[in-house]
């Protein structure tokens, strides 16, 4: 019978995890540097694992969408598993409704599933049964597929435009079919502005003012 292999991030050996799953005799595991993941369970399936407290502070520094994202582009069934026994909503000075914000845009935005455990037994328990079901059920064999696409030129220009102040994804793609090109959003006119749905008076007069005040350096450059 053919073994199940695991791919495992070698930052992972720091962790239990590796040596958990290393006890099933039909686990075979490979210690790899990943550039996407922290677990390969598939040609189809990598996991993102994160502590809570790992979670909460990517998620103050900017790093956690940027590797969802690049895990999403990689594998058509991301995972993101977050461990620990403590609230997330309580652990760090984050207000809870910026907490929230961050898991509905990973669940639903993203669509890549949020699966909890409390210790490391119990997520080497969840990626050794992921495996399983992967590579024997599904005849999923394992596979690394890091290459991360470049982003299309619509998503390059929906980009510059959420760029702007209190515009979201959805309002950049309206603000980019109504008038067609970044460089028309930019010098468009409050009035212009007000035309798009979702764009009132208010953000309007924003999204102007940011786009046509000097620039000032930084005393600290």
């Amino acid at each position: 019978m053919a073994k199940i292999i695991i791919y495992i991030d070698h930052r992972e050996s720091a962790t239990r995890i590796p040596d958990i799953l290393g006890r099933h005799e039909n686990i075979e595991i490979i210690k790899k540097q990943l550039g996407v993941a922290d677990y390969l369970l598939s040609s189809r399936v990598a996991v993102e694992r994160k502590t809570v407290d790992d979670f909460l502070q990517s998620l103050i520094d900017g790093r956690l969408f940027k590797q969802l994202k690049n895990l999403k582009q990689s594998y058509t069934k991301p995972l993101l598993i977050i461990e620990g026994e403590e609230s997330i909503f309580e652990s760090r000075n984050i207000h809870p409704n910026a907490v929230a914000g961050a898991l509905a845009s990973i669940a639903i935005a993203n669509s890549i599933p949020i699966l909890w455990t409390k210790t490391q037994k119990e997520t080497a328990y969840l990626l050794y049964t992921i495996a399983t079901r992967e590579q024997t059920e599904l005849k999923k064999n394992i596979a690394i597929r890091e290459r991360i696409s470049s982003p299309s030129m619509n998503k390059q220009q929906e980009f510059i435009i959420s760029g702007l102040p209190s515009i979201s994804a959805t309002l950049a793609k309206r603000l980019l079919s109504h008038f067609k090109t970044p460089a028309a959003v930019f010098t468009a006119s409050e009035e212009d502005l007000q035309q798009v749905e979702g764009i009132g008076k208010e953000k309007a007069q924003t999204i102007r003012k940011v786009l046509s005040r000097d620039y000032e350096k930084s005393i600290l450059e």
